[in-house]
């Protein structure tokens, strides 16, 4: 079992990625209450009454975590950058089986009331912004990771441009530059 002082996140999560499987058991309480508010940041953007709940968005980005443990991880901020990218493919995921569903796939007929529907328009906008992301990342992958950081991660532009190794302008100026052009992206074919 490899030495690393206790409270220091990135001395574990390159312990964890050479094999100390004792490090994931320390990092993890050290990080859940983070992880959590992450989760919860996710959550309150989607419809009321998705059936994911925080607590599971968290586990579930646990469970890809694990495999995810050949990164080599920088420091704090990235990892929870990763952290964020693995919530927020969760969720894309889960509205696209669940969009998936209302077209018919494994359908079972019962009988519903109409007013207790949850709205799908978030869905809709959640893989509109997955597949906006996805074209921007295709263009410039940098500022796509930005918006991830930034949006997603919750990062501030000094922590962004720490992982990223770029400066805090340069992160300044292409996340303007990315919501601008998410915004015309998504004002073209935005769902009702």
């Amino acid at each position: 079992m490899a030495e690393h002082p206790q409270g220091e996140l990135t001395g574990l999560l390159r312990a964890w990625r050479n094999g100390d499987e004792s490090a994931l058991d320390t990092l993890l309480p050290q990080v859940y209450s983070e992880l959590q508010r992450l989760a919860h940041f996710y959550m309150a953007r989607e419809r009321r009454g998705h059936t994911l709940q925080t607590g599971a968005l968290v586990n579930e980005a646990y469970v890809r975590l694990i495999d995810a443990r050949t990164i080599d991880w920088q420091d704090r901020a990235h990892f929870f950058a990763v952290c964020a990218r693995l919530m927020r493919q969760v969720l894309v995921q889960h509205a696209r089986a669940r969009r998936a569903g209302k077209r018919g796939g494994e359908a079972v007929r019962v009988e519903f009331d109409e007013g207790s529907l949850p709205s799908p328009g978030r869905d809709a906008r959640l893989i509109a912004l997955d597949d906006a992301l996805n074209t921007l990342a295709d263009m410039d992958a940098r500022e796509a990771r930005i918006v991830e950081l930034r949006f997603f991660a919750g990062l501030t532009e000094e922590e962004a441009a720490h992982v990223l190794h770029v400066s805090d302008r340069t992160v300044r100026r292409e996340w303007d530059h990315a919501k601008a052009w998410l915004h015309r992206e998504l004002s073209r074919g935005t769902p009702p």
